[in-house]
């Protein structure tokens, strides 16, 4: 065991070489405030590690200055988030003391560290007001997109100070306001039972988009109208059946005899076998067409078919000759019979193909939204 022991230190020491190295690198670019939680850290690990040391002593009182300058400039130019910017500036003053109080080496080199509590509490207050005044502009310019961002002004405001004004129900007025509503339709113009593509749509349910069926009434008329028509399903009943042959030769031992030296050698003797490889493939395929209209203008905003193909195989080998020249896949495939796939199995499969290919689509198109 003692000659792992060089192999472990050395690795030990790369890590914590790399670990100072990481935290001097953020400080010379500029990234004090990881420059000063990365020698944290380090200390927390190693309380004596002098290169955590200097840069948490070079790095500090340049982080806590960088982050007060930033927000006072912030509100002496009148910046339009110039308290959400103060809340996040003192968090990370306010997190840094709490990260060095936990890290007794870090202690040692900071023994007082700055707080910003208090600057905190006030920012809060100014935030949520900032925050609040943001989502109400934004409403007002009644755009699906403006209506977005208002919900996050919202949002803001209400995390800054729970319960807001009424930054609840006017976080819940802009998510109203900014979803776009989607009424679909399924049809099957088919003999064949495919199920449902509803857990497909479903599957898109996101803030600011909803997808209900047309029976279902929604609280205001859809933007869109989702229609999707399964067309059908295909199958190849005549199989592709593809050949390969090969020849395989091996050398077995048969018996023994005895040498003139005395000694017993081995009787060899070569098999050989003559190979028939086959492949197997019947083919499936499912379709549908979807069509994405909008109620307004009655535009096609997207026509496409959408294909489940799917390709069922199966090999298998047949042999001549000795069967003790076999070998590997050979043998594996020797041991196989010629069968025929379940075709329920090939529909069910195709359908699932369907479903994939067209929730790939349908989450291609809504993303703009």
């Amino acid at each position: 065991m003692k000659k792992y022991v060089p192999v472990l230190f050395l690795g030990l020491l790369i890590v914590i070489i790399q670990a100072c190295t990481s935290g001097k690198a953020a400080l010379k670019e500029g990234d004090y405030y990881g420059a000063v939680l990365e020698s944290v850290k380090r200390l927390r690990e190693s309380p004596k590690n002098k290169r955590a040391k200097q840069v948490l002593t070079q790095g500090y009182p340049m982080a806590i200055n960088y982050i007060d300058t930033n927000i006072q400039d912030g509100i002496k130019a009148d910046d339009p988030n110039k308290w959400r910017n103060a809340v996040d500036g003192y968090t990370k003053i306010n997190y840094i003391n709490d990260q060095i109080r936990t890290s007794p080496g870090a202690m040692k080199v900071i023994p007082k560290p700055q707080s910003r509590f208090k600057e905190l509490a006030e920012a809060k207050e100014k935030a949520a007001n900032e925050a609040y005044n943001a989502g109400i502009n934004e409403m007002m310019k009644n755009t699906r997109q403006d209506n977005k961002q208002a919900y996050f002004d919202f949002k803001d405001a209400n995390s800054f100070q729970p319960g807001y004004q009424q930054s609840i129900e006017m976080m819940n007025q802009a998510e109203f306001n900014a979803t776009l509503r989607v009424a679909y339709e399924e049809i099957n113009s088919s003999q064949f039972n495919y199920g449902s593509f509803q857990p497909t749509i479903n599957s898109l349910q996101r803030l600011f988009l909803s997808f209900k069926p047309v029976s279902q009434k929604d609280t205001v008329p859809p933007q869109q109208l989702l229609k999707i028509i399964f067309n059908g399903y295909q199958q190849n009943n005549r199989p592709i059946i593809t050949t390969t042959n090969e020849t395989q030769s091996r050398q077995i031992v048969v018996g023994q005899t005895k040498g003139a030296d005395g000694k017993m050698v081995d009787q060899l003797q070569t098999v050989t076998a003559q190979i028939t490889y086959f492949n197997k493939t019947i083919s499936a395929n499912s379709s549908a067409n979807v069509t994405i209209t909008d109620t307004e203008s009655n535009a096609v905003l997207q026509s496409l078919n959408i294909d489940g193909p799917y390709n069922w195989q199966y090999n298998w080998a047949t042999f001549q000759g000795d069967s003790r020249a076999l070998s590997g896949n050979a043998a594996s495939l020797a041991q196989r019979k010629e069968v025929w796939p379940n075709g329920q199995d090939l529909f069910n499969q195709s359908i699932r193909n369907l479903q994939s290919n067209l929730g790939q689509q349908l989450r291609s198109f809504y993303s703009q939204y």
